[in-house]
């Protein structure tokens, strides 16, 4: 018996499992896996500033850890306060709660991590404190063009965040403020970057429960109250189905025009008219997208993952350029990327290797357009359109017969009259 206690595989294990960490309750911040970071690696990666222990130390974003400094420096002088002691002591005592909403081993020592606490936390607070008093330009570093959308880009990273209690307790110890006023100014910092609009929910969770920044953009760019309503009555209970592209639907007589609505989500079919909100797509609605899309899918208990089911349905809608060509046209796309094939290249791959669910937001515009496709006429009008009116020299043929076919009537009828008469 001794030698089997003894053994050293047993030991060896032994040891492993003593020194593994339990899973805390407040895991909320993950790296992304590879299976999802293979397929677009610089959308996860941040370009000019870390947030949080999972790039901090990179030497391209060195730059920007002097300006975290120059930024709380500039709080005290506004506050007339001599030294930091109040916030690192507030830092302190939310240190061990905030390494627990990291799943990844944490490198940093207790110093080191409450001084990247406050530098990151005092820089996000000021960025929307400066934002939201229009005096962020008057910083040399935010006249540079562009500065202010890959800040909001890097800011929104899955891997680059602080637990949002972190700034909301930081933000409190600076503004007397309420939830509503911190939630308004987030967003409107980051309004820059939201490819279309969005509604806040009515029902949104305290301040404490939301996990980070994006958690929080996640919960406010999101489907208006009506459509939610609408979800949660009847469409939640259908299987969402494949969708022809959107080429395909227009030749099967269902036409495409830009939404007027509050949301970006909120997608409408009605009489044969597909209805869809303006989405702006720039450089950084790849990276933007993506990041959403892999938030929802490290908390697949949730009761909405809305940004992925839109992915899956403009994956649907989108086959080819095109497709976003005829989007394009009708105002739903506004490509400032002036390349409808990249359009085309991101769309199809923002689903590789993302879980989607059975019932999604869009399940019953999914059944009703399929329905409207497979009825006898529209589908007798479709491979019409299919067949002989996919080109102009099909067109100039098709026309060409019913002219002859109308000449030959014409004779046979004066041919008739003629022998009659």
């Amino acid at each position: 018996m001794a030698a089997d206690i003894d053994d050293p595989v047993a030991v060896r294990l032994g040891k492993k499992l003593q020194d593994i960490s339990p899973i805390s309750s407040d895991c909320c911040i993950f790296k992304v896996p590879n299976y999802l970071r293979k397929v677009n690696e610089k959308a996860y990666e941040p370009e000019v500033v870390a947030i949080g222990p999972y790039h901090h130390g990179k030497d391209h974003l060195e730059p920007m850890e002097e300006h975290k400094l120059r930024f709380l420096q500039l709080l005290l002088q506004e506050r007339r306060e001599i030294d930091v002691t109040m916030y690192v002591k507030v830092m302190r005592k939310l240190g061990g709660r905030v390494r627990r909403c990291y799943a990844e081993p944490i490198s940093l020592d207790t110093d080191d991590f409450v001084e990247m606490m406050l530098l990151d936390g005092c820089l996000i607070v000021q960025l929307i404190r400066k934002f939201a008093m229009t005096t962020l330009n008057d910083d040399p570093v935010f006249k540079m063009g562009g500065f202010h959308g890959i800040l909001c880009r890097d800011m929104l990273l899955v891997e680059n965040q602080l637990p949002l209690f972190v700034v909301w307790e930081l933000f409190c110890m600076i503004e007397n403020s309420n939830q509503d006023i911190f939630i308004y100014s987030v967003i409107n910092f980051f309004t820059i970057i939201l490819p279309g609009k969005g509604c806040i929910r009515h029902n949104l969770k305290s301040i404490l429960e939301i996990k980070h920044l994006l958690g929080l953009v996640n919960d406010c760019w999101h489907p208006s109250a009506l459509e939610m309503e609408a979800y949660r009555k009847e469409t939640k209970k259908i299987d969402w189905s494949f969708m022809h592209c959107a080429t395909e639907l227009q030749e099967a007589g269902i036409r495409f025009r830009k939404a007027e609505g509050s949301s970006i989500f909120d997608f409408k079919f009605e009489d044969g008219t597909m209805k869809i909100p303006t989405l702006e797509i720039d450089d950084h609605t790849e990276c933007f997208l993506r990041n959403l899309i892999a938030f929802e899918q490290f908390f697949p208990g949730r009761s909405l993952n809305h940004v992925t089911d839109y992915m899956n349905f403009m994956d649907c809608l989108i086959n080819s350029t095109k497709d976003v060509e005829l989007l394009r046209q009708r105002g739903i796309i506004n490509n400032w990327l002036g390349n409808d094939e990249v359009i085309a290249t991101m769309f199809n791959t923002l689903g590789d290797s993302v879980s989607i669910s059975r019932y999604s937001f869009y399940s019953e515009v999914f059944n009703n357009v399929n329905i409207y496709c497979s009825r006898r006429w529209n589908k007798w009008i479709a491979n019409l359109k299919h067949n002989y009116f996919n080109s102009p020299w099909a067109l100039v043929s098709i026309l060409a017969a019913v002219v002859l076919l109308q000449l030959t009537l014409l004779q046979t009828v004066f041919s008739i009259l003629s022998y009659i008469k």
